[in-house]
């Protein structure tokens, strides 16, 4: 398992789950000095920069905020962390105390923050996003209504009464090789030389190894040979789990897109230390699985090598 953590993961908060259901030790705690919540609005997160200039979170204190709506992420040094949609987003800036916070996309930030805001933040945002597409029970149609700190969309109709929990999409991503030479697609709605790992959903009755060797055949028509786990990411963008693995391949086989990816093909790792194909931002897992095949193979680390393109950008 890779060191550190890939981004927006890491066990850095007590989800206490045993209190979710506690109603009073929740008002209590929401009205608490060490209560903090993360507003979200339209999918954005409120960030702010430091004194010293670095990106980070903006939160509100507890007691501004209404009991009963805010949904309970859990504990991190001595603080008690809830999320909350707003509607307005001129209500939460008034909130913060701190001057400058804006509203920003995770998905960019999210390798800026420190790692534990990182992975609260995207915790945060995922959970929202779920709760906002199960206002209605998929079962018989009623209006659901929120339980356990916001973790259960619960039915109103008494004659259903189902519960409904937080859902993830498993993807998998994999960097397929054949030892020299990696395997990457890219999507025709992507800028010029942007290339990235192979990617896809799992579906129903699919084991991830199955999916593995589908994806890889169905977007490239190359088959591999051998398949491992690498590692995982939480990537609510908008509701994702990324399934990571290193696959290797016969490369004999000459890749080619499919209706999903405009074009496949093997890359050395001096057509990538010259800065085409432009590869995924350092954040994603796609970054990391190209990172380690990279770094096997390389006296120069790809973090070191200064061609390096990160999606359209050159490396500093």
């Amino acid at each position: 398992m890779p060191r550190p953590p890939n981004v927006f993961a890491g066990p850095y908060v007590d989800r206490v789950a045993h209190l979710r259901k506690d109603e009073a030790w929740l008002r209590s705690a929401l009205a608490g000095p060490d209560a903090l919540v993360v507003p979200v609005w339209q999918s954005k997160i409120l960030l702010r920069r430091t004194g010293t200039g670095e990106l980070a979170a903006a939160f509100v204190a507890g007691s501004r905020v209404e009991p009963g709506e805010p949904v309970l992420l859990g504990q991190l040094e001595g603080k008690t962390y809830f999320a909350l949609e707003v509607e307005v987003a001129e209500a939460a800036l008034g909130a913060v105390d701190e001057g400058g916070a804006q509203f920003e996309d995770l998905r960019v930030a999210g390798g800026l923050l420190d790692a534990r805001q990182a992975g609260l933040l995207a915790y945060a945002r995922a959970m929202l996003y779920w709760q906002q597409r199960h206002r209605y029970c998929g079962v018989c149609g009623a209006a659901t209504q929120r339980t356990s700190a916001g973790h259960v969309m619960r039915c109103t109709n008494a004659a259903c009464a189902t519960d409904h929990f937080p859902r993830l999409d498993p993807a998998i991503i994999v960097l397929v090789s054949d030892g020299e030479r990696a395997l990457l697609g890219r999507q025709a709605s992507w800028p010029q030389g942007r290339y990235s790992t192979i990617a896809g959903f799992v579906e129903p009755g699919e084991s991830l190894e199955d999916a593995v060797a589908r994806e890889v055949l169905e977007e490239t028509g190359v088959r591999i040979d051998a398949a491992e786990y690498h590692s995982s990411q939480p990537w609510p963008f908008p509701s994702s789990l990324m399934i990571g693995y290193s696959a290797v391949a016969d490369g004999s086989q000459v890749p080619h897109g499919d209706e999903e990816l405009e074009d496949a093909r093997w890359f050395t790792r001096a057509e990538i230390a010259s800065g085409f194909p432009g590869l995924p931002p350092p954040q994603s897992v796609s970054f990391r699985l190209i990172e380690d095949w990279y770094d096997a193979g390389s006296p120069v680390r790809l973090r070191d090598t200064p061609g390096l393109k990160l999606w359209g950008s050159a490396r500093k």
